[in-house]
């Protein structure tokens, strides 16, 4: 819906919301920061046009509130003062009156009337030192004047810029659209893995055919030597057809990340749509308290999605009003402790690795650990010697309990134990996470993550118990392969070391309430996953590669099913299920606390410890998977990293006598890859064996001048070139 479908009263609800904003931002930055030519005269413009457009719907109350609200900031203008206090904070409660009678589109109402009346009062009432309110109405203006606050400035409001109104459900249909439309076109890379694979058998069947000519001496046979030539031209025109599936496959992915982009961004808003109401509720609180409050906010300018911008509203709103009263302390008790009389409360939204993040900070007392712990016994949340084994981070998590606060009062503004509760229900509601820190006397810290986009995420797919799960790419610290040589057993508790840390291992299977089956033989597949304080690890059969879902929310009635977040579909259109990372974190916890549970058993012989262990990376699944089997056929350990800048962090681990890499990958591809590991001094020695589509001979030069000890091309898996140049720089491999 465009601007000329709008009623004037809709229109008129649009423009009352704009310039309500602009001026409740604006006068708190006039309290705390001073008045500036600049900052008046947009005050003076957001109340005259509110003006004007409330005198076209005939909203005559708005038309006198506005009107007196702009004659209070022109004598500002003429006598170069800021208003007081007093006068603010009568500002301010017009300005809220205005919002809420724009936004209820019926100003006749009898209440607003009341209010009208008693908010103009307070308006027109001339405190000490300020000029008094004219009585006869309207504010003399010029044409030239109206024409200037009225038209768009600077062509500040061209055409490329017009405003345009759409309906909340056609832009979640919109993105729906475009995210399925961004999943459909990576099913492309299927098609092209088939291809792949019936090029694989023509080169098996060329291959048998050079075999037979040579068993029966027909290199001279007419019929075989056409026979030869069919062969190759189908091979040659299959070839070609990879190519040019792979080339689509590329222009539709990058159309259909575009097309995403694009839609996504229509649901986008800055963080400035409400961190205006958190200055607001800041210097409210700090007002009614007494104390004196620095606001600084950080990243305005952040994109957030709609829907959960409006849900944050409030939430975050507590959090605030929650850090001036319980955070920040008396003048008199700041001035004892050698702190500046003002506290500070530092407000931050960015994005960070595909997540939205807020940070509230103040530097007030910090949360009472002790009158904490005494709080939790009391209420019997827990008895006294489990608390005492409690450390900081799970001891602040009672916080979060429905009803529970440190309070020993209630206040206007807290002490029921109402709003933290909201703060962790709308973080798993939105599939995001909320942490607390805290130092004594240094101040608290909230710290909320969300995903940018509510509708497609980007995860790990893994099998367990037969059944296929994903968890979020980003909340997975590390995938690793462990040897039983590895897994060390105390108490019935099994570890294993990675990286100089040790971390509990759990069956995956058991997490989720099933049997694993037989599935697990001299090795296993681990994920790690971390919170605040500590890693965990927990096995999975097998992993099935990232992918992009589209989230697909559940039932109302499946919202409680223990571990899971939502179903999702996958690239391929495969339903599956979304795990919930904390709650799947917490059970993990709780199965590596238990005294005893079900240990995973390791049958066959342990991987040996002489083995040659060759890293992988590939970004392509089926040639992962590919090369992998055909490497570990090989006689060698093989593990695998799904691209350059995955294969980099693997690297430097140590341990590997090999590295086979593709050449086109995302974040870092082969070549760069190559440079840095022959340029770093303890990886020189490392060979590298670059394995490519590319098969021109400047592409083999790259490689090659990057230090890669061979170059070959993806032809070569089925003609012994990978076995015979991994025997040449690692010699033959162990036989067990």
């Amino acid at each position: 819906m465009n601007s000329n479908e709008l009623s004037l009263t809709e229109l008129f609800v649009i423009e009352s919301e704009t310039q309500c904003r602009t001026l409740a931002e604006e006068l708190i930055m006039l309290e705390n920061q001073g008045a500036t030519p600049e900052r008046l005269e947009t005050l003076m413009r957001a109340a005259h046009s509110l003006k004007g457009a409330a005198r076209i719907v005939n909203y005559n109350h708005t038309v006198q509130l506005a009107h007196a609200m702009e004659d209070i900031f022109v004598v500002a203008q003429q006598q170069k003062k800021i208003p007081s206090r007093d006068k603010i904070d009568n500002l301010l409660a017009a300005t809220d009156l205005l919002k809420r009678i724009g936004a209820s589109g019926q100003e006749q109402d009898n209440t607003f009337k009341k209010e009208a009346h008693a908010c103009l009062e307070l308006l027109k009432q001339a405190p000490q030192g300020e000029s008094p309110i004219s009585e006869s109405g309207e504010r003399e203006t010029s044409s030239a004047e109206d024409n200037n606050l009225n038209a768009p400035t600077g062509k500040r409001l061209d055409a490329e810029r017009r405003m345009l109104r759409v309906s909340a459900e056609n832009l979640n249909r919109l993105l729906g659209g475009a995210a399925e439309f961004l999943v459909a076109s990576r099913q492309m890379r299927g098609f092209t893995d088939r291809l792949w694979n019936a090029h694989r058998h023509q080169r098996l069947m060329a291959t048998a055919l050079e075999s037979l000519m040579v068993a029966y001496n027909a290199d001279t046979d007419e019929n075989f030597q056409r026979l030869q030539s069919m062969i190759e031209k189908g091979d040659q025109l299959l070839w070609d057809e990879i190519f040019e599936a792979d080339r689509l496959e590329r222009n539709d992915t990058q159309l259909a990340e575009r097309l995403y982009g694009l839609a996504l961004n229509c649901r986008m808003r800055p963080f400035a749509d409400i961190s205006g109401g958190l200055r607001r509720a800041a210097r409210d609180a700090a007002q009614h308290l007494g104390r004196a409050v620095e606001v600084e906010i950080v990243g305005d300018a952040t994109e957030v999605d709609r829907d959960l911008l409006e849900k944050l509203e409030s939430p975050l709103g507590h959090l605030v009003r929650n850090a001036v009263e319980h955070g920040i302390e008396p003048a008199e008790f700041r001035r004892a402790n050698h702190k500046a009389e003002s506290g500070k409360l530092l407000i931050e939204a960015s994005h960070t690795a595909g997540f939205l993040m807020i940070r509230i900070t103040d530097d007030g007392r910090g949360v009472d650990i002790e009158a904490l712990r005494e709080k939790i016994t009391a209420r019997g949340l827990a008895d006294a010697a489990s608390v005492d084994l409690m450390d900081q981070s799970e001891l602040l998590d009672f916080l979060f309990l429905p009803g529970f606060s440190l309070k020993k009062s209630v206040s206007e503004i807290s002490g029921r134990g109402v709003g933290l509760d909201v703060v962790r229900s709308l973080a798993a509601e939105s599939r995001g996470t909320v942490h607390v820190s805290t130092s004594d006397g240094g101040g608290t810290k909230f710290s909320l993550r969300f995903p940018v986009s509510l509708s497609v995420m980007r995860v790990l797919l893994f099998e367990l118990a037969g059944e296929a799960y994903a968890l979020p790419l980003a909340r997975i610290e590390r995938v690793v392969q462990c040897p039983a040589s590895a897994v060390e057993s105390v108490e019935g508790r099994q570890f294993f070391l990675h990286q100089g840390e040790r971390i509990g291992l759990v069956n995956g299977a058991e997490v989720i309430g099933k049997t694993s089956g037989d599935t697990q033989h001299n090795e296993a597949y681990a994920l790690i996953l971390a919170d605040d304080t500590k890693q965990f690890g927990v096995t999975v059969q097998r992993f099935m590669g990232e992918d992009n879902v589209v989230i697909q929310p559940l039932d109302p009635q499946l919202k409680q099913v223990h571990n899971v977040a939502a179903a999702a579909l996958t690239e391929n259109g495969d339903p599956l299920l979304l795990l919930d990372a904390d709650d799947f974190l917490l059970s993990i916890k709780r199965i590596n606390q238990a005294e005893e549970h079900k240990t995973i058993i390791f049958r066959g012989k342990a991987q040996t410890a002489n083995r040659q262990r060759v890293l992988v990376v590939e970004d392509s699944l089926t040639v992962r998977e590919l090369e992998r089997k055909l490497i570990t056929a090989l006689g060698y350990d093989v593990d695998v990293a799904v691209d350059g800048a995955d294969g980099w962090y693997a690297i430097r681990s140590g341990g590997y006598a090999a590295v086979v890499s593709d050449i086109d990958m995302p974040r870092m591809d082969g070549i760069e890859l190559t440079r840095l590991i022959k340029t770093d001094s303890r990886l020189r020695d490392v060979p590298v064996i670059i394995v490519s589509y590319k098969d021109r001979q400047e592409d083999r030069n790259r490689g090659l001048d990057a230090g890669a000890d061979y170059y070959l091309t993806k032809g070569s898996f089925q003609d012994e070139g990978l076995a015979r140049a991994l025997r040449d720089v690692l010699g033959e491999p162990e036989v067990e």
